[in-house]
């Protein structure tokens, strides 16, 4: 698992009172970086990305469009796409269902669900990928992530057979909280 660089921005779980207050002060963290430093970051975690996926050589991975100050790594798809990885984006079919996913290419066509996020607006039901590339609103030492509390994600690699899943985050959004019983941790988590 990939730790970050400096600790010295771990959060507590003193620092709130519940998952609710967390996800709103981690939103507010991620939030505080600047543009600069964002773009900074992103370059760092999308090196990484790539580098796992050499060292790793997945043949299909679902990637995310990123919302809400989410890490944006779009300039990287197409290096992947590039190296031969099938890409797939995330689809939600229904509220408390897996996710299912449609192949994308960079450059194809883009439509909005109904939660307001991109998607391929003529990809394709395609098989889950053998990776998922999950964004963290924040995560934990134990691999642990933080999301929105959809679920979706959980839900998703509770199926049969398990993708493996790697979470992208910022540092700053670490956060010590106790796992909870659906939860299920990633594989490895790249910060920057």
């Amino acid at each position: 698992m990939t730790q970050p660089k400096n600790s010295a921005h771990k959060l507590s779980v003193e620092t709130a009172q519940s998952r609710t207050e967390l996800r709103q002060f981690l939103r507010q963290q991620r939030q505080a970086i600047t543009p600069e430093q964002k773009s900074l970051l992103d370059a760092e975690l999308g090196k990484q990305l790539l580098l796992w996926c050499q060292q790793n050589t997945p043949a299909s991975l679902a990637v995310y469009w990123p919302i809400q100050a989410e890490p944006d790594l779009r300039p990287y798809y197409q290096q992947l796409q590039e190296q031969g990885v099938q890409l797939a984006l995330p689809l939600v079919i229904a509220k408390d269902m897996p996710l299912s996913f449609l192949s994308w290419q960079a450059g194809d066509a883009m439509t909005v669900d109904s939660y307001g996020i991109a998607i391929p607006a003529h990809g394709r039901l395609v098989a889950q990928p053998e990776v998922l590339l999950i964004p963290c609103l924040g995560w934990n030492a134990a691999g642990y992530r933080l999301g929105y509390g959809g679920g979706f994600y959980d839900r998703t690699l509770a199926v049969a057979p398990r993708p493996r899943a790697i979470g992208m985050a910022y540092a700053c959004t670490q956060a010590e909280f106790a796992a909870q019983e659906h939860d299920i941790p990633m594989d490895c988590i790249i910060s920057a």
